[in-house]
């Protein structure tokens, strides 16, 4: 069978399973890892394989730049520390101790290859773990925390995977150069993708075509790691600063036809994107499996326990550590924040929602591509020692974490009794309460065009209906709302409607800027009106017609 028919067996296979996992409740990811797996012992199939390069420019900058479009950014920024501490401490220390456990377990393991193994498998992965705690109604602050965490690890992991490969290569490391280059490629990676961002905002401002838009958005994550790598800094982190900068400015920057349009490309292609990625991960393992002739199932066995159980494990010890030591240093719990309740006084913690955070160490397609990356041979020919297996040990402690903490975690949330927030339907209700009070004083006292008054006397009706029972939507009320019926009548109520939806939306921005509601809230809102807007278009291009 052709590399072709292969894609094409593989696509159909996913959208088998996209329906099977909605039913069978199992996490999406953990799904395409088992299929990929036993797909791969498929006889008829080829080998194929997964080129790192591929993986690192095709797949992670529009996976990086979707998750971080989703990403909250007053939450992100209210937990910076917490997020700081995992995404950069956790990583070098998770990456220490694997790198001792491999050491001193694995014959044959120089400390170099240790700690290019502990890099590998040291980051979290942003797609599996976005997918995993999906609809589990989790502490809003607990998910800012780990979607920003799984956005920033892989920069700290891939810098100290690729100085632990020099090592390897040259035999040499020099520490304080290394942490130079860390601050260098961080900060460059940062202040590209700032400054990507801030640029294709002013230009996604000033174009008014919804396609073209939509497509530039798929660019700009390519634009921006490329432009990164190209001066060698971060290419992770100026995808994840342009994709967040730009969310920031969506509701300046996008028309409301743009806005619906470009969703509904990158729901779909991030959906295929996904897929494929989680599916070609359980590809691999049986060409894995081919380079391990000189090792027994029992070494196998050991080598894999002991390198997943330490990469659990200290996540789990330091999570604890890092969010209750500054109540052993007399200092409030609050300022690290890695897992507090806002229902709590400022000085307790809910340890069930650190536990949350420590168990939701899930890997993904990082840890695999960084894998695969390893060169075949050394500079002076010889083959890279024990790379099949790193890349089993690697492929193994992806299975375990999406596995084995993917399937517990819904069971742990129940377990701990951790009940499902309702503060953003409350704040839900606020906002749309304040859209419609405002809607309703700018209909009475400053509306811009003149109105009948049996028009502006049913829309008034309308949006105190809204104020009063906010159950009630837009199209329960309307039949009072139109008592005329020719055609230059209902232009004139259509009208007017769109000119309430285009303050609404208005004030929606004037909103975002001044943090008042979750962002969650707002873009649940903005969609709102988007298709309230988009139902006007489409009203008047059947009545042009």
């Amino acid at each position: 069978m052709a590399h072709f028919e292969t894609v094409i067996f593989i696509l159909a296979i996913l959208l088998g399973l996209s329906a099977m996992a909605d039913k069978i409740r199992l996490p999406y990811p953990i799904l395409l890892v088992a299929s990929g797996l036993l797909i791969g012992f498929v006889p008829f199939l080829p080998n194929l394989a997964l080129d790192p390069d591929v993986a690192l420019v095709i797949f992670l900058p529009p996976l990086l730049y979707d998750a971080a479009s989703k990403t909250s950014w007053q939450e992100f920024t209210h937990s910076i520390r917490p997020i700081t501490t995992l995404a950069v401490t956790l990583v070098f220390f998770t990456t220490t101790a694997v790198a001792i456990a491999a050491y001193y377990v694995i014959p044959g393991f120089s400390w170099p290859l240790a700690f290019v193994l502990g890099a590998i498998v040291s980051p979290p992965d942003a797609v599996a773990a976005n997918s995993i705690i999906k609809g589990l109604g989790l502490n809003k602050r607990v998910i800012a925390i780990l979607e920003g965490e799984s956005l920033l690890n892989d920069a700290s992991a891939l810098i100290a995977y690729r100085y632990a490969v020099a090592a390897v290569m040259t035999g040499s490391f020099v520490l304080w150069q290394a942490s130079l280059q860390f601050l260098f490629v961080a900060g460059g990676g940062m202040l590209i993708g700032g400054v990507l961002g801030w640029l294709l905002a002013l230009v996604l401002r000033r174009i008014s075509s919804a396609t073209i838009q939509t497509s530039l958005t798929l660019l700009a994550p390519y634009l921006a790691f490329l432009a990164a790598e190209h001066v060698h800094t971060s290419g992770i982190l100026a995808v994840v600063c342009t994709g967040l900068l730009i969310t920031r400015r969506a509701p300046e920057v996008f028309s409301p036809q743009a806005r619906l349009e470009s969703r509904a490309v990158w729901d779909t292609t991030i959906f295929l994107l996904e897929g494929i990625v989680f599916i070609l991960i359980g590809l691999q393992l049986p060409a894995i499996v081919e380079g391990l002739r000189g090792y027994t199932v029992e070494q196998l066995a050991l080598y894999s326990v002991a390198v997943s159980v330490v990469t659990i494990v200290i996540r789990i010890l330091w999570v604890f550590f890092s969010t209750y030591y500054p109540r052993l240093l007399g200092r409030s719990a609050s300022t690290n924040g890695t897992a507090s309740d806002p229902n709590k006084q400022p000085n307790e913690i809910d340890w069930r929602n650190v536990l949350i955070v420590a168990w939701t160490g899930t890997r993904g397609v990082i840890s695999l591509a960084t894998a695969l990356a390893l060169p075949l041979t050394l500079a002076n020919g010889q083959l890279f020692p024990q790379r099949p297996l790193i890349l089993f040990l690697a492929f193994v402690v992806i299975l375990v974490t999406l596995v084995l903490q993917g399937l517990t975690l819904p069971l742990l949330v129940r377990l701990l009794g951790v009940k499902p927030q309702n503060e953003q339907a409350r704040e839900a209700q606020s906002l749309e309460l304040l859209l419609a009070s405002r809607a309703l004083k700018y209909l009475e006292r400053d509306f811009p065009m003149p109105l009948s008054g049996g028009h502006k006397q049913a829309l008034i009706r309308r949006y105190q209906l809204l104020v009063t029972e906010l159950g009630a939507t837009l199209n329960e009320a309307e039949p009072a709302s139109n008592p005329a019926g020719d055609h230059s009548s209902v232009n004139e109520m259509r009208t007017a409607e769109r000119t309430l939806s285009e303050y609404q939306q208005a004030l929606l921005v004037e909103l975002a800027r001044e943090n008042r509601f979750s962002d969650d809230v707002l873009r649940a809102a903005e969609r709102r009106l988007d298709l309230e807007m988009a139902r006007l278009d489409a009203w008047d291009q059947s009545a042009g017609e």
